[in-house]
């Protein structure tokens, strides 16, 4: 028997036992599956055939930022140069809200024949994911919305500069079928006895403290969003009332809905959209 007889049959056993042990191959997504997706734990895109989303119309009291923020998208949808867009302030007041409608908006009023923007959402705890999203998106034809929600960093966390790599884009530079939209309740993302811990500890503190607040400055567009008044308020119960054809008489509407906002200690179209949740199961309605 020959050494070559000898050697093969265990050759072959190692390399089956190096194919089990492998991962098994990612399966390719089908970028035409939706209109939406959710970069998962696996690194890889889940397609949202059902996006939970509040129309434009009932956006009220947000109209500048609104339409600061629909102006963008549709030059960005369009081929032209748009900025990556950090929506902080108030919580409840449609952050979130505005970037899915502002999506579904552009993409519904396309031309014929164009291809749709996409949406994808990163959770903050993949961030550091990022890069590798936007290697899988450059290829791609599609013009694609990235989209974080409720971002912010706190101490010791050191995963922001893996946000401000892919917005930099680094050497490659950002995809420029990609733009990148964030929501926060800070305005630099930052805690601020994060930025005063490395005031107090580095041996340039002003160097350390640029360097973090630093990266809002890669948003090119500041979109502040702050407490509705109570006018707004009532405006946004009357919408969601009309929308879903909620007869109800409007002293009692009104009166209802101060009472449920004053319960809660807050005013925003989140309180709003809650109050009208119940108030359609009072009147055995569904919101459809």
């Amino acid at each position: 028997m020959t050494e070559l007889a000898i050697v093969l049959p265990l050759l072959e056993r190692i390399a089956a036992a190096l194919e089990r042990a492998a991962p098994p191959a990612r399966p390719e997504t089908d970028m035409g599956a939706a209109d939406a997706f959710l970069w998962g734990p696996e690194r890889r895109l889940l397609p949202v055939t059902q996006v939970s989303r509040v129309e434009m119309g009932l956006l009220t009291g947000i109209d500048r930022v609104r339409d600061l923020l629909v102006e963008n998208t549709e030059r960005f949808a369009r081929g032209l140069p748009a900025n990556n867009a950090l929506l902080w302030g108030a919580r409840g007041m449609g952050k979130s809200s505005l970037v899915k409608a502002a999506h579904a908006e552009i993409n519904g009023r396309r031309p014929e024949g164009s291809l749709p923007m996409k949406l994808v959402e990163i959770h903050r705890e993949d961030i550091e994911a990022l890069p590798d999203l936007m290697a899988i998106l450059r290829p791609d034809p599609h013009r694609w919305l990235v989209f974080c929600d409720d971002l912010s960093f706190d101490a010791d966390d050191t995963s922001y500069k893996s946000l401000k790599t892919a917005l930099d884009g680094g050497i490659e530079g950002r995809p420029g079928n990609v733009l990148f939209y964030a929501t926060s309740n800070r305005r630099h993302l930052l805690a601020r006895e994060m930025v005063e811990n490395e005031r107090g500890t580095a041996i340039n503190p002003g160097e350390a403290v640029e360097e973090k607040v630093s990266l809002s400055d890669r948003f090119g567009l500041w979109l502040g969003f702050h407490k509705c008044s109570q006018d707004e308020y009532l405006a946004m119960i009357r919408g969601y009332a009309e929308r879903y054809a909620l007869a109800v008489e409007p002293d009692r509407l009104r009166a209802e809905a101060l009472e449920w906002s004053a319960t809660r200690g807050s005013r925003s179209g989140r309180t709003a959209f809650q109050f009208i949740q119940d108030l359609a199961g009072r009147l055995g309605r569904t919101l459809d």
